[in-house]
């Protein structure tokens, strides 16, 4: 018979570590981040910092400015491509995605990093150097725009002379970023892409396979920093599933689940050496 991991009391959790969360991109499918921040939530395990990448910023977004899971299920189950672009054909995308700061604005109640109740790291690529940006202040929706701006669909944003685009691509799970903040354990939410064999059958899926190798061949320095990995199962989903909205949050709860007991096991960790170093303190001095 397997041994069982019991659930820490509330009381137990909080003298744990401080926990980061490193949202990976994945569109739609991001949308199983809101299953994972659910157990989270559920068995009351405080996230102390967030990082995110292309739509993990926008879950990390409006996560840290206060909304609970299940607001965050809500206000998915609602959600649909046209929230986020509109036809508008360039020579550096095919959708324009302003609509986003709007869409942020409306259901957020802060407009920058210095408002939220939780830290929050958004990364971006500069796509002329290929290199990282990361956004821990200022305005809020912009940020989450540059992180968001897909290549080939979306134009990059121009912020501070600067063109970016996804940060996914710099950063598919940005757990360096977060590591930088100083998070005493880093939980990785990677949401993979299929490859497939087999020929696209679109523009979108060019770029999907595209990111996908790219994540494969960036695997081992995201993972390097990561406590925990947690990948929902979301490779059967399309891109723009949004209408798959419970389907996907359960797919993200299902995988966290999974994880769980290696997560508690940080708590009993830090619980028996607290209730070692009470016992020394309790003790005699000549017993000492």
């Amino acid at each position: 018979m397997g041994s069982r991991v019991l659930p820490l009391s509330p009381a137990r959790r909080r003298s744990g570590p401080q926990i980061g969360l490193a949202l990976s991109g994945g569109f739609a499918r991001g949308i199983a981040h809101i299953g994972v921040l659910k157990v989270l939530e559920e068995e009351k395990i405080p996230v102390h910092c967030v990082a995110g990448s292309s739509v993990g910023s926008f879950i990390g977004a409006i996560y840290c400015a206060g909304a609970t899971a299940k607001e965050m299920e809500q206000i998915a189950s609602r959600m649909r491509r046209r929230h986020f672009a509109h036809l508008s054909i360039s020579r550096y995308g095919l959708f324009s995605n302003t609509r986003i700061i709007k869409f942020l604005n409306k259901i957020l109640q802060v407009s920058t990093f210095e408002e939220l109740q939780i830290p929050l790291t958004i990364t971006a690529t500069e796509i002329a150097t290929g290199e990282g940006t990361v956004f821990r202040s200022g305005p809020l929706a912009e940020a989450v725009r540059a992180s968001c701006a897909y290549p080939g669909v979306f134009p990059p944003v121009e912020t501070g002379g600067r063109l970016l685009v996804d940060g996914g691509l710099a950063y598919p799970v940005p757990t360096q970023p977060l590591n930088d903040m100083g998070p005493d354990r880093i939980i990785a939410v990677h949401l993979r892409n299929r490859t497939g064999l087999g020929g696209p059958r679109n523009i979108f899926d060019i770029i999907a396979k595209s990111f996908a190798i790219a994540q494969q061949q960036n695997g081992m320095l995201w993972q390097a920093l990561a406590d925990l990995i947690v990948e929902p199962e979301v490779r059967h989903f399309r891109y723009d599933a949004f209408e798959r909205t419970a389907d996907l949050v359960r797919a993200g709860e299902t995988a966290m689940r999974a994880a769980l007991p290696s997560l508690f096991r940080w708590f009993e960790g830090r619980l028996n050496l607290e209730m070692t170093e009470q016992s020394i303190r309790a003790c005699p001095p000549n017993f000492l």
